[in-house]
């Protein structure tokens, strides 16, 4: 039997948010496998779905740059909040977008070598990290360049959006990118998810159907009654409009001929587990 240790409970705890007991129960069926874990919870209803972006914990701010036809969102990540909104700090952020957008880095380390105000990247980042006295880090970006139209839309400092879509006007782009912040789709359509996500989801919703008892033709509707559900949660162009008053709009239902080729939603600290200080042991180490 594999040894489920007290660790891995607590870690699935925290993604499900179900029971010490249950949890470890899970664990131990699943042989610790924890994703196989996670899907023996969700089989039971004990567990929402996984949602795309892990807790968020780490600070720091989302700079944007756009140019109609080509745009950058990239991640700078501080230690607390009070930095994330010093200006400087956010002139930062703005300043690394543009360099990414006007010289097209292949990665972040390229990124760091290029130039910024007569240094580098790196050097200015070095420079802000004695002034503010905080490490500050360039996690991640993203650029887009389209030969139709890049839509964008920063909410406040924390959240950023790209979009690369053709037809339509200013305003269907400005929409669709405020969809994606709001609604924090997964995928662009049903067609674009992959076939191994979609064969896990369906298991689990066969897994759920299945214990209700009933036949066979009433547990494939069910099925499909999830499915639908599921789509609608996840895809983009499922999701229905958050400006239609009524809710009966979806998102395809208003590009009337545009066609949205991708996307893109940066969340600060998305996926990065926060440091967990411990200030009864600072105190007893120093009193040692």
């Amino acid at each position: 039997m594999t040894a489920i240790s007290a660790e891995r409970v607590k870690e699935l705890r925290e993604k499900t948010g179900v029971g010490m007991m249950e949890c470890k129960k899970a664990l131990t069926e699943a042989g610790g496998d924890f994703e196989k874990a996670v899907d023996l919870l969700r089989q039971r209803g004990l567990a929402a779905a996984a949602k795309k972006s892990g807790r968020i914990a780490a600070e720091g701010v989302i700079g944007l740059f756009n140019a109609d036809k080509a745009g950058v969102l990239v991640e700078i990540n501080s230690e607390t909040d009070f930095v994330a909104k010093n200006e400087e700090f956010q002139k930062f952020a703005k300043a690394v977008a543009e360099v990414v957008s006007t010289q097209k880095p292949a990665d972040v380390d390229a990124l760091s070598a290029l130039p910024l105000g007569g240094v580098t990247v790196e050097t200015r980042r070095q420079e802000l990290i004695q002034k503010i006295g905080e490490n500050l880090s360039v996690r991640r970006f993203v650029r887009f360049e389209t030969a139709g139209r890049v839509a964008s839309y920063l909410h406040g400092t924390r959240i950023g959006v790209l979009v690369d879509f053709e037809g339509g006007d200013e305003q269907l782009g400005k929409d669709i990118a405020m969809q994606i912040a709001a609604a924090n789709p997964m995928y662009l359509s049903r067609e674009t998810i992959p076939a191994d996500a979609l064969e896990r989801e369906k298991a689990i919703f066969e897994a759920q159907a299945k214990e209700s008892g009933k036949p066979a033709n009433v547990i494939g509707k069910m099925v499909e009654g999830k499915l639908e559900k599921f789509y609608g949660e996840v895809c983009l162009l499922e999701q229905v409009f958050i400006k239609d008053p009524e809710g009966k709009r979806k998102i395809k239902d208003i590009l009337k001929g545009g066609v949205v080729r991708r996307f893109a939603r940066f969340q600060v600290g998305e996926g990065i587990e926060k440091r967990k200080d411990d200030f009864c042991g600072e105190v007893a180490a120093q009193l040692k």
